[in-house]
């Protein structure tokens, strides 16, 4: 069940988007808005040509209404800033002066938390040896680097524990 004032559809997203427009900076939103479920690690981002905004629904789904609300202060100051023909670039003082002024997020939280990228495990069957690397390799091509013996994949803590919960069912 969706938090209540989350918007969960495009038509919710543009109404939020136009009453913060109205409400933060005075002026109107004249363009769409959408959910783009392609954006992985920025909380929204705002589309020059075409002057549409885009949100991801991760980040609404994670952390909410206020870290939506935060971005989309973020991508309205790019968006007033380049129709009125003023900075709408990161670097440009009129830009974080207006990131500022309406409280946006100058970046937007994090998806996962640091260090908990994916590491996948190998071992040696001859002779032991440990490896770890943040991409699997394809075991039919890769040998041992000491004693050119076979590798197979390690288990991984989540992997055991799924595997303990579908053997207790």
């Amino acid at each position: 069940m969706a938090d209540p004032g989350v918007p969960s559809t495009d038509a919710e997203l543009l109404a939020l988007v136009r009453e913060v427009s109205l409400r933060d900076f005075g002026m109107d939103f004249h363009h769409a808005c959408r959910f783009n479920p392609r954006l992985r690690t920025v909380g929204g981002r705002y589309l020059l040509g075409s002057h549409n905004l885009e949100f991801n629904p991760r980040h609404v789904a994670v952390h909410g209404l206020s870290e939506l609300l935060g971005a989309i202060r973020h991508e309205l100051c790019h968006y007033h800033l380049h129709i009125t023909n003023r900075g709408y670039r990161h670097g440009d003082e009129e830009f974080r002066e207006l990131l500022r002024r309406v409280g946006g997020a100058r970046y937007a939280t994090p998806l996962c938390t640091p260090g908990a990228e994916r590491i996948v495990e190998y071992c040696c069957s001859a002779c032991g040896a440990k490896y770890r690397r943040r991409r699997r390799i394809d075991l039919t091509r890769y040998v041992c680097g000491r004693c050119r013996g076979a590798l197979r994949q390690m288990e991984t803590a989540g992997q055991q524990a799924a595997r303990r919960s579908l053997a207790q069912d």
